[in-house]
């Protein structure tokens, strides 16, 4: 079996039996890109059944001179060795050549988050007498709201909220639908966007049931959302570096911090697992150094 060959059947295994996003997808066979760049450079005749764990291990060892960094390459090797699975599903191969291979050691990252205030001073800097403005005011309020992934944002569908009983359908990772419950605030401001920026649009047929929309009357781009929150940012001279899942992490830091159920979180989220939620349980510096204080014997 070819490498193209292998890549496709892949893919159509990802899109269809694992029901990932095209983004997904599209980082998943990245990875395997990465090996074939390697397997072209060091060893041409290497096909993805004859490639043996010495042979990954030296991968490993290229991508360390090429400079890549210790988070990328474990998430390389974590997309190599679901490739390596699909093989054997597919009864390509008998042995699993990744068994052994181990990814480098790499530290938890703390997400930086926004407090109440900044959150405040960024959607009080929207321009609300220019077209777009109760647009943009609606879609921080609910990224802060309900903690989505930037891509449920942009599919969030009209029909899925849920105005009387205040929550929001969302479509996450995998096309796993769960529920989430949304501020009265957020619902105001959508309802406000729905009765005035969005009326006055021209709303293109593949987008009528798409709730925030460009200009244009279609679905807006992830980049876009980057654009309006960095643009926001660099108007109160924040000294952050944030991005639209800066809004998702700073709801889950509030929530936990704010005494909220552990499982609850995750639940809101869409983590398939709790560990991803606990992140959130080392941010509150305050409160451990209140902790200290208070039950240390010396102070």
């Amino acid at each position: 079996m070819t490498w193209e060959e292998s890549k496709k059947g892949y893919e159509t295994f990802l899109r269809l039996e694992k029901s990932l996003s095209q983004n997904s997808v599209s980082a998943y066979v990245n990875d395997i890109n990465k090996l074939v760049t390697f397997v072209e450079e060091q060893d041409p005749g290497l096909r993805p059944e004859t490639i043996k764990l010495a042979q990954l291990r030296k991968f490993v060892e290229w991508m360390n001179e090429k400079g890549v960094s210790p988070r990328t390459q474990a998430r390389t090797i974590s997309g190599i060795k679901s490739f390596y699975k699909f093989l054997l599903i597919e009864e390509v191969l008998e042995n699993d050549p990744t068994t052994l291979l181990e990814s480098p050691k790499i530290g938890r990252k703390l997400p930086d988050v926004l407090s109440d205030e900044e959150i405040n001073l960024l959607i009080d800097s929207i321009d609300l007498s220019k077209p777009e403005g109760l647009r943009n005011k609606a879609i921080l309020e609910t990224l802060y709201s309900c903690g989505l992934r930037v891509s449920e944002l942009v599919s969030l569908r009209l029909s899925n909220v849920h105005f009387e009983q205040e929550y929001l359908k969302i479509a996450g990772k995998g096309e796993k639908e769960r529920l989430v419950p949304i501020s009265k605030k957020a619902l105001e401001d959508i309802r406000k966007y729905i009765n005035g920026y969005r009326k006055r649009l021209k709303i293109d047929k593949t987008s009528e049931n798409i709730l925030f929309l460009n200009r244009r009357g279609k679905k807006l781009s992830r980049v876009m959302i980057f654009t309006i929150i960095k643009g926001l940012a660099e108007k109160i001279h924040l000294s952050k570096s944030i991005s639209p899942h800066t809004f998702r992490h700073s709801f889950a830091s509030a929530m936990v911090q704010g005494g909220a159920d552990l499982r609850a979180v995750q639940e809101m989220l869409g983590h398939e697992s709790i560990l991803t939620t606990e992140i959130y349980t080392h941010l509150d510096k305050e409160y451990i150094k209140d902790t200290v204080q208070r039950f240390h014997p010396r102070s």
